[in-house]
């Protein structure tokens, strides 16, 4: 029988073929993108005096002396976005996050835009970057059941929510999204929920706490309502951390009844 240790090692190695590694670790580390000063049979070219308030070795206006700014070209991009569709195109024509590379999916939302109440999560997980929907492992289970609780879900039938992530490609193994990635995305995260234009927005853990209210500790944050792009904002423990810590779900619950009263249900 093939050990655990097997299985997890042969999943390490099929994530870093995912990633584009064909060779095994070398003796010497190797920057691919380098290109060599001199062809072979040839004479080294001298270098150009920079120009003044340029870098040295990098001639004015080129991509070297002008370095793309990730945020300002997230910020163009997304307010370029007219509705959600276009909006989406854009997070796919989206070079500046390496997170792409390794994700199967682009996980944009998931429930009916223009829903009362827009859940705003973390990063996708596994099973959302499979399917390339937020949310449906075992902590969107749970939250499709906390919702249901108080009449809200994203079924056809359903009260309606619209759910999407700060960001909408898989972090490798799960890790916490860098603040670099956070504010790369933010830009999208916000032109999204203008354009959803929702009454009441639902910030599911640290992450999208960091994103939308620029500070962590969801366990404080929680129960109190707060503002966050002009709407109306609830702060809740993420649904994974519930299911790490049951105990906890007696406050979720009340977080869940603070939006239902908040709310006109039909």
């Amino acid at each position: 029988m093939e050990s655990a240790e097997f299985h997890y090692a042969r999943a390490l190695l099929e994530w870093q073929v995912e990633l584009g590694a064909t060779e095994a670790i070398g003796d010497m580390p190797v920057n691919c993108y380098e290109l060599p000063d001199t062809m072979p049979g040839t004479a080294p070219k001298q270098a150009a005096p920079a120009a003044p308030g340029t870098r040295a070795g990098a001639a004015a206006g080129s991509p070297a002396a002008v370095a793309a700014d990730p945020v300002a070209e997230a910020e163009r991009a997304a307010m370029a976005a007219t509705d959600l569709d276009g909006l989406r195109a854009a997070l796919a024509g989206f070079e500046h996050c390496a997170l792409k590379k390794g994700a199967r999916n682009l996980v944009f939302s998931d429930g009916r835009p223009g829903a009362a109440v827009m859940i705003i999560g973390e990063a996708p997980g596994r099973d959302e970057d499979r399917e390339g929907r937020p949310f449906v492992g075992a902590a969107g289970q749970l939250l499709d059941r906390m919702f249901a609780a108080i009449g809200l879900g994203r079924g056809p039938d359903d009260t309606p929510v619209y759910i999407t992530n700060v960001l909408p490609w898989r972090p490798p193994q799960n890790r916490d999204p860098s603040p670099e990635e956070i504010a790369m995305m933010r830009p999208f995260l916000l032109r999204h929920i203008e354009l959803s234009r929702p009454q009441v927005l639902v910030i599911m853990g640290n992450i999208s706490a960091q994103a939308l209210l620029g500070r962590r500790g969801i366990t404080r944050l929680r129960g109190s309502w707060t503002e966050a792009c002009g709407l109306p904002a609830m702060p809740m423990c993420h649904p994974a951390y519930l299911l790490r810590t049951p105990e906890a779900k007696r406050d979720a619950w009340a977080d869940l009844l603070e939006i239902r009263a908040r709310l006109t249900i039909a």
